[in-house]
C-alpha cells in the first residue's frame, strides 16, 4: 500500500508522455467543380512539368490515379499533338480509372483517357468525352506556347 501513491505519480506522468491522435490530420482538400467530383488538395502533392525551358507546377489529383501517377515519377515522355488543343502519351501498363465528362476541358488539365492515355490539354474546349483526373497546372500561362505546335517531349517529376 505504500507504494500506491508513486505507482499513480507513474501513470499520471507516463499518460502526458503519450501523444494524442485524431481521425483528422488537419488537411482540407477542396471540392474542385470542374474535376468530376474529384478532388485537389491544395496542401498535397506538387509535379513539376518541364517542356524545354518552361516549367510548371502542377497539383496531382486526390485519386487513386493521381497516386499511381506520382508512383511511376520522375517520368520524361514523347507526347504526340492531336486536334490543335492536346498532347498524349499511351501508357504501356493501365492506371486506375474513374471516368466521367468534364463538360469542360480547361487549359492545363493532365486527364487520363481510357485507362493508359495520358492527355495534356493546353486549350480550353466543350467536350462529350469522359476522363479521369490526373492533375491540373496550377498556372498554365504559357503553357499553350511552350508546348507548341507538334510533337514535344514532356518531363514530369515531384517537385
Amino acid at each position: 500500500m505504500k507504494y500506491l501513491p508513486a505507482i499513480f505519480i507513474m501513470l499520471f506522468l507516463l499518460s502526458l508522455s503519450i501523444p494524442s491522435f485524431s481521425k483528422n490530420s488537419g488537411s482540407t482538400t477542396l471540392s474542385d467543380n470542374g474535376n468530376n467530383g474529384n478532388t485537389i488538395n491544395p496542401m498535397g502533392n506538387k509535379i513539376k512539368v518541364t517542356v524545354d525551358t518552361a516549367v510548371f507546377i502542377a497539383t496531382l489529383s486526390d485519386n487513386a490515379t493521381g497516386t499511381a501517377f506520382k508512383s511511376r515519377l520522375p517520368l520524361t515522355i514523347h507526347m504526340i499533338e492531336l486536334n490543335g488543343n492536346e498532347k498524349y502519351f499511351d501508357f504501356q501498363t493501365a492506371l486506375p480509372t474513374d471516368a466521367s465528362n468534364p463538360g469542360t476541358i480547361q487549359t492545363g488539365d493532365l486527364l487520363l483517357y481510357g485507362s493508359n492515355t495520358l492527355v495534356l490539354f493546353y486549350k480550353t474546349f466543350s467536350t462529350s468525352y469522359s476522363y479521369t483526373s490526373m492533375a491540373r497546372i496550377d498556372n498554365p500561362s504559357g503553357l499553350a506556347a511552350a508546348l507548341g505546335s507538334g510533337n514535344v517531349t514532356v518531363k514530369f517529376e515531384l517537385e
